[in-house]
């Protein structure tokens, strides 16, 4: 399926550089963290074959990765949902390798004390405006004032005073009890409770049109058979994952990492496809997310 209103170039695969056995060089980019990296681990390490491709991972920042995205640099990126309308053009989403919160997600997080009222209205360190963790806290407190902040130091500047309150992703959803903070918020399960009990939608996979069908089905095929392998072989893929995991403990990279791995990330599953549509629609509601985007025709290759 493509986008209406929007064309896409011929097959490209053919033209993308090769290593010396003639494998197309498919460059992979995502964020480095443990469940990423988790998923990941198999292509990372050739432990199956993938004939006809060579995969090389690029490993940033989430906010950057939606930015290269924009300028169609990657040949398959994760990025946050709420960007995936600026890019539908150009890249599909494929049905795996999701990141989904089912009764978690991102917090609101503070010292004690701080009340939700005196947090909407002080400024809040926040990971990226394009995150999802963004839109779901616009969707959820309205209008707030906001800076970015890289999302590892956002924990460190709450607690040395430069904000009272900041949006938490990644292993900070675990880590910010060791420091004693509050939750104000948690948007997964704000999400899960206001809809049909829908998983909230963070991150997904996906892979440049421009490749040609045949291409796209192939690298999500290979997405997909490097999650089986992780979770069919948590232990050594979770060693690897740990590398990502900014000094977290054997027993928080595997809660971590189970949170966001999982059967859902093989298949979003109907319900997880309908979450998506709705958090983008409610994103136009709010001005977020261009109001002409079609929900109903985005596409998950190898649903």
């Amino acid at each position: 399926m493509v986008l209406e209103g929007h064309t896409v170039a011929g097959n490209m695969v053919s033209q993308l550089p090769t290593d010396e056995e003639g494998n197309h060089i498919v460059r992979i980019g995502h964020s480095p963290d443990p469940d990423d990296a988790f998923m990941f681990h198999a292509m990372t390490n050739e432990k199956f074959p993938t004939p006809g491709y060579k995969f090389v991972h690029e490993l940033q920042d989430i906010e950057t990765l939606n930015q290269r995205a924009v300028n169609q640099e990657l040949e398959v990126s994760a990025v946050s949902i709420h960007a995936y309308p600026k890019i539908a053009a150009n890249y599909a989403l494929m049905n795996c390798g999701a990141s989904m919160g089912e009764g978690y997600g991102p917090m609101v997080v503070c010292k004690k004390g701080i009340t939700i009222e005196h947090a909407k209205n002080s400024t809040i360190a926040v990971p990226g405006l394009k995150t999802s963790a963004y839109l779901g806290l616009r969707l959820a407190w309205g209008d707030v004032d906001v800076e970015v902040v890289p999302f590892d130091q956002i924990i460190p500047r709450i607690l040395n005073g430069d904000f009272e309150s900041g949006l938490i992703i990644h292993e900070g959803q675990l880590t910010y009890v060791e420091h004693e903070l509050e939750v104000l918020i948690d948007l997964g399960k704000w999400w899960n409770s206001r809809t049909n009990n829908f998983p909230m939608p963070l991150g997904g996979n996906v892979v440049r049109r421009d490749l040609g069908e045949q291409a796209m089905k192939d690298i999500t095929m290979y997405t997909k058979m490097s999650i089986e392998y992780a979770i069919a072989n948590p232990d050594e893929a979770l060693e690897f994952a740990k590398k990502w995991g900014r000094g977290i403990d054997d027993d928080t990279n595997r809660k971590f990492v189970t949170m966001y791995v999982n059967q859902r990330t093989i298949d979003y599953r109907e319900d997880g496809r309908e979450s998506i549509r709705q958090f983008i629609s409610e994103g136009q509601e709010i001005g977020l997310i261009d109001k002409d985007f079609d929900v109903a025709l985005i596409d998950f290759i190898g649903s």
